[in-house]
């Protein structure tokens, strides 16, 4: 884990274009037509009277549709611009936002308090999962949903080369379409063991593994991509349920 004040690295990632991350992710395909609606199927449609912690928000665009569908929403960010920017967006809703690191103890928060954890394409910035999923159970109250999205083990050992796909490996790749100059972000990628194995030790049941298929409106915005995406995984969402 991270030391206090040592800057993780989804910190050093996400300063590099907070703004032109917030500004993108609403429409680009990746985002919208893909991850968002894989990850939000995950998820209960009605969620009046639950409690949910949104770990990892960004700008807010999952806190936003959470409680426009009724939840209270706590979310945190380790990059003060992306907190900023989420406190921004839902001004108005029954949406907390402040900043946090997932890579420390989430000590603000109390035990069995939450109903849905969401960490949407986050613990990619993060090596070790194990205390992640510990702190997420403890949060959560007994029979809690926790879901979360990450890229797939595929993809990201594609990208990393002549990796090795049995470990944990850090890699960076410059990130298109975000604007210039590209932002060159640090990941870790990991064999589907690592996803999954430290979830069940932490005590979550594993309950969906869904291997996300474009929305056919991607076809007309990005044909090339839609064609792609079709055929070769890119994100991996997952679903599990507290014991």
């Amino acid at each position: 884990m991270s030391t206090d004040n040592a800057k993780s690295l989804g910190q050093q990632n996400y300063e590099q274009f907070a703004d032109r991350y917030a500004a993108a992710a609403p429409t680009k395909p990746h985002n919208a037509l893909y991850e968002r609606p894989a990850t939000l199927s995950l998820l209960p449609g009605d969620l009046r009277g639950l409690r949910v912690l949104d770990a990892g928000c960004g700008p807010g665009l999952y806190s936003e549709i959470l409680a426009a569908r009724g939840a209270s929403v706590h979310a945190f960010d380790v990059t003060p611009e992306m907190v900023a920017l989420a406190q921004a967006r839902t001004a108005g809703l029954d949406v907390e936002v402040r900043t946090g690191n997932l890579e420390q103890p989430l000590d603000w928060l109390a035990d069995a308090q939450f109903d849905i954890v969401l960490c949407p394409l986050v613990l990619d910035y993060i090596e070790d999962w194990a205390p992640v999923f510990a702190e997420f159970r403890r949060v959560a109250r007994r029979d809690a949903l926790l879901v979360f999205s990450a890229s797939h083990p595929i993809d990201a050992w594609r990208l990393c080369g002549d990796g090795n796909y049995h470990q944990t490996e850090a890699y960076a790749i410059p990130w298109k379409g975000f604007g210039e100059p590209l932002p060159v972000v640090n990941s870790y990628r990991r064999p589907l063991s690592g996803f999954l194995n430290p979830l069940m030790d932490a005590g979550w049941a594993l309950e969906t593994l869904l291997e996300p298929q474009p929305l056919e409106a991607m076809r007309e915005v990005n044909p090339q991509l839609h064609a792609w995406l079709s055929r070769a995984p890119c994100f991996l969402c997952v679903r599990a349920r507290r014991r």
